[in-house]
């Protein structure tokens, strides 16, 4: 006899965490990465402000990074429709941003 009730992972939209290891975005400047994802959430360390959390691939492997910047933030934002895409993180006098 056939169930006619939904399962939870029918209509469940819970977000997962992102997989891959922790790098530093200093340690991604001026190499070309595949975004894959990105969530943006509150700072709890700094009220009032947002980080983002960037899933990526490099070199066949799934990394993620974490940044305040809201260059970046905007950057994503914007151009969400266009995931997965390929970025390079850059450094500008004090400040990082997409290109």
């Amino acid at each position: 006899m056939q169930n006619s009730y939904p399962r939870f992972s029918d209509f469940a939209e819970e977000a997962k965490p992102f997989a891959g290891e922790k790098k530093r975005i200093d340690d991604i400047l001026n190499q070309e990465v595949l975004i894959i994802d990105f969530k943006v959430k509150e700072s709890k360390q700094r009220p009032n402000s947002s980080y983002v959390t960037i899933q990526f691939k490099q070199n066949g492997e799934n990394y993620i990074i974490f940044t305040g910047s809201t260059v970046i933030i905007d950057q994503l934002n914007k151009y969400k429709d266009n995931l997965p895409f390929y970025a390079t993180f850059v450094k500008i006098d004090r400040y990082y941003t997409l290109s």
